[in-house]
Formats: structure tokens, sequence, C-alpha cells
């Protein structure tokens, strides 16, 4: 059974969401990162950089949020990609992972950052559902964690962003978001 590391308040929510999407059975190990259990020898095996998230598979040892979003859309996701949509995948992941993130996370890029970053998104959310259109992909599960962690940790004002608004209602209502983000463990 694939394994999931993880802390308290870590992006190993990130990944449970997306588990719970793909209704792939996992088992969470939570490392009290407190007590530095993430700088051990057995869990710098699996992540030598000692960071969480990070999954083993099998045989294969993953870290990088990002990166385990893709491998699981790729091993696990319902659908088989072209390399153009995995591109694609891996351009909204890297966004979310990076420019996003910084963007809104980061208080001295936020003020120059959020509308640049929001006003477009705004304009595809009132396109769309969702980040690639009417399907719910691994696209959303990365854009919608950061965004849908804006009213849960930052409690910023969107109201200029409507369509943004109403993409977080959307995701974070969904079940799977519910069992991971939602329920404020990581």
């Amino acid at each position: 059974m694939l394994k999931l590391y993880g802390g308290a308040f870590s992006r190993a929510s990130i990944i449970k969401w997306y588990l719970e999407e793909l209704e792939i059975p996992y088992e969470f190990v939570m490392l009290d990162m407190k007590a530095g259990e993430h700088l051990q020898p057995e869990y710098l095996a699996i992540n030598p950089v000692g960071k969480v998230p990070a999954i083993v598979d099998g045989d294969f040892k993953l870290w990088e949020s990002g990166a385990i979003l893709l491998y699981l859309a790729e091993k696990y996701g319902k659908t088989a990609f072209s390399l153009e949509e995995r591109a694609i995948f891996s351009q909204w992941v890297l966004f979310a992972n990076s420019t996003l993130a910084t963007g809104i996370f980061i208080e001295a890029n936020r003020e120059k950052e959020m509308p640049r970053l929001l006003t477009p998104l705004n304009e595809i959310f009132g396109q769309q559902p969702f980040v690639l259109g009417n399907e719910f992909t691994v696209a959303d599960v990365a854009v919608g964690s950061i965004l849908g962690y804006i009213p849960i940790m930052l409690k910023l004002d969107l109201s200029a962003y409507p369509a943004v608004l109403n993409y977080i209602k959307q995701v974070s209502e969904r079940p799977a978001f519910q069992k991971s983000i939602g329920a404020g463990r990581g």
C-alpha cells in the first residue's frame, strides 16, 4: 500500500486530497516534526532533504508535492494523457507551487503579485468551472489547494475576484477536499 509521509499542517494534505479524489488506498504516516522525526535516518533515506511530504509506493520513493501529484496523475489517473496534456498539467502544478504560492503566501510579494495572478485566474474561472475546462484534474488540486488556503489561513479580501471565490467554494466543498485540507490536518 502506498505510504504518504507528512506532518501537521504540511503540504501532505494536498497529496491526501488527490489520493482521496483518485480513491487510492494509502497509509498516512504522521511525522512529529517538533520532535525531529523528519530528520531521523529512517526518513532521510526516503527524502534526504528531510522535508514533507514524501511517498513510498512499493519500492519507489518520491518527495516534493508537485512531483508527487504528477506521478499520481500519471500512474493512477483514469485516462492516458498525451505528452502535451502532461506538459499542461506540469505547467499548472509548477505554477501553483512556485508562482502562485510565493505570490500569495510571501507577504512582501502579495500586493504586487495578487492582482497579476488572480485577474487571469478570475477570467479563466469566469468561463469554465475548472482550471482546464469542465473536468476536475490534478491542475485543480495544485491550484485549488493554494487558493483554498487563502480563506483558511490568510483571510484575504478576494471580493475583486468573484469567479476565484466561487472556484474556492466549489473545490472546498468536494468530499475529498473535506477529508484532507478541510479537515485541518497535515
